[in-house]
């Protein structure tokens, strides 16, 4: 046998693609988790269909998952995949236009029939012919039929046989990636600890797709990726959603408050309420409720109770949610709402990124109705940015919008967990004193009412939708309502203190600035650093501040020749921009598909306005 040509990379991309009942997202997870356990940088890219099972065979139903791992920082999933794992024709189909030239397709060809292939609608029995993939090393495994021949003394019946080809696909790509069993095998003992039989075959079928490697070693090479120079600490893996999870934990800890999460289930922000869900040791209570209204009302009394409160959805969700968040903005009190983008309108892309959610988030409520926005960048951030949106609640009674999208709260990277003593206080603006205490009585200097709730003797005040007067009595005085109406507004943009200056990424000043906001902070960065090392002169401003804007943004904007405004949508950051800075032409480069950008396109999207 030959020996084993090893290749040395300094990063690359993976994507495991087949049905889905084909298991890759849990593939992909497996994965990416054992890359990060041996100290690579990772950014995962869950890519899914919206129905629960999609026409088996066809391009619609088909599930992805790529990891972009290195020695290096690694900010995005990666343009393109260096390497396809495709367990159907469909999958070929589908992510034929993610590959890097000249990669590399392992695909299962058992499943490369004409059924398979008419499903798919290729119209010839070449499917690679078919996508321009001719220039591509392609490798065919059996991997159907390998893994019968596996676990053909176990006893299972097709169907279940079947369900581990999956894992027979991650043990050759932990064989070509040098990565090791031992983390993966540990997962599947724990995960089915009750059913013996699915961690024997599950466990054989890994080791078979290992050693199949081996054995394949003429074939193709393997490759090493060592472990990334990053700042010690302990790590773990870490999705958007679970960081948002950790992050109100941490908040809950840091407050002395109790944490109360009232949701209705919504993808993809379920797994918030999930994550919550599992915290009783922590004196988390967590509500499901029979819909978004109900979810959001529960979390408003919780709140007028003394506890932590948090409301979680995703576009729709926060639709209905937007009369209870007028109460909570006319009440006055500390609430958390979290808003996991998606595509839409309506029902729209369910599993799929977007951040058309904005105008929604700034005004979509009946009357002026000001809370404050903010906006995660990676999918780590968010447990800061959920802390943030906490403390900045609970310290100035004001509702508080946290967004982050799809491509963030499914999507993980490496995670330096902080200690509590790293994390800043929070002092919640609990009353003390029942004599002067007046429900509407404000501090001069950020205006935020006292907190004053059920059980505390001597601060009985109404509370509700109507307006009120400083004592807290119902008014219909026109005078009190405009002067209230300007009061909420200045409340929210005294937030600014507490909002850090916005800084650049590049020079201070130059020829472009990139302007971005929340979730495409990776790619953002990326395209940045790829055109400065091409000598242009191109610095980023990212936003996570949205209202109120970080103070210096004006004077950041006033040293740049061109600012360009790129968002997945059709231009709301930029339509707001122009609103509170008119003073500057924004150009802008919109995306609507339902994808992150690509470090290329927005590259592309630069050079046009270099050229210009």
């Amino acid at each position: 046998m030959k020996d084993a040509k090893v290749i040395e990379l300094d990063e690359v991309a993976i994507r495991f693609s087949g049905d889905s009942g084909d298991g890759m997202q849990l593939t992909g997870t497996l994965f990416s988790d054992a890359t990060a356990l041996l100290g690579n940088d990772i950014s995962t890219f869950p890519d899914y269909p919206s129905e629960i099972r999609a026409p088996q065979g066809t391009v619609g139903g088909v599930s992805g998952f790529q990891v972009q791992f290195g020695q290096k920082q690694i900010n995005t999933p990666g343009d393109y995949a260096h390497v396809l794992i495709a367990m159907n024709p469909a999958a070929v189909k589908a992510n034929a236009k993610f590959m890097k030239p000249g990669g590399t397709i392992i695909y299962d060809s058992d499943a490369f029939n004409e059924k398979n292939l008419n499903k798919a609608n290729f119209k010839t029995d070449d499917p690679f012919a078919e996508c321009n993939l001719d220039d591509y090393f392609k490798i065919p495994v059996p991997i159907s039929s390998l893994t019968k021949e596996g676990l053909k003394d176990f006893g299972l019946d097709n169907k279940s046989v079947l369900r581990s080809k999956n894992m027979f696909a991650l043990g050759l790509v932990c064989w070509m990636f040098n990565r090791p069993l031992d983390y993966i095998e540990e997962f599947i003992k724990n995960k089915f600890a009750k059913k013996p039989v699915v961690v024997e075959s599950n466990v054989k079928v890994l080791h078979d797709g290992y050693n199949y490697g081996m054995n394949m070693q003429h074939m193709t090479p393997s490759y090493l990726v060592n472990p990334a120079n990053i700042e010690k600490g302990t790590y773990r893996n870490i999705n958007g959603n679970h960081a948002t999870a950790w992050g109100l934990l941490a908040a809950a800890e840091k407050s002395g408050l109790e944490l109360f999460l009232g949701s209705y289930p919504i993808t993809p922000a379920t797994d918030i309420l999930s994550a919550l869900s599992e915290r009783k040791d922590l004196g988390v209570k967590t509500f499901q409720a029979e819909d978004e209204i109900a979810g959001i009302t529960s979390a408003i009394g919780a709140s007028f109770a003394g506890d932590l409160a948090v409301t979680t959805t995703s576009g729709p969700g926060l639709a209905l949610k937007s009369e209870a968040i007028g109460l909570a903005v006319m009440a006055e009190l500390p609430l958390v709402i979290v808003n996991v983008q998606r595509g839409g309108p309506s029902t729209g892309l369910p599993t799929k990124t977007e951040q058309s959610d904005l105008m929604q988030a700034l005004y979509g409520r009946n009357g002026e109705s000001p809370v404050v926005v903010l906006a995660a960048s990676t999918p780590s951030d968010c447990f800061w940015y959920a802390f943030k949106a906490a403390k900045i609640a609970l310290e100035r009674m004001v509702p508080v919008l946290l967004l982050t999208d799809g491509f963030l709260g499914n999507g993980s990277e490496p995670w330096r967990i902080p200690k509590m003593s790293e994390l800043p206080s929070i002092t919640p603006r609990v009353a003390k004193d029942a004599g002067s205490f007046q429900a509407y009585k404000r501090d001069s200097e950020n205006l935020a009412r006292e907190w004053a709730f059920p059980g505390m003797a001597g601060f009985e005040h109404r509370i509700g939708g109507l307006e009120k007067n400083e004592t807290g009595t119902v008014s219909h005085d026109p005078d009190n309502h405009q002067k209230n109406t300007e009061i909420r507004e200045e409340k929210v943009e005294r937030v600014v203190d507490m909002v850090p200056d916005l800084e650049t990424c590049g020079d201070d000043e130059g020829d472009v600035l990139v302007v971005a906001w929340g979730g495409t902070y990776g790619h953002m960065i990326s395209t940045v650093r790829e055109l400065r090392k091409e000598g242009k002169n191109v610095s980023l401003a990212h936003f996570n501040y949205i209202k109120p804007l970080p103070k210096n943004t004006a004077d950041v904007f006033s040293k740049f020749k061109k600012i360009i405004v790129c968002e997945l949508n059709l231009g709301q950051f930029a339509s707001y921009l122009r609103d509170k800075m008119p003073q500057f032409e924004y150009h802008q480069y919109n995306k609507v598909k339902g994808l992150p950008f690509t470090v290329n396109e927005l590259k592309q999207s630069v050079y046009k306005l270099l050229e210009d």
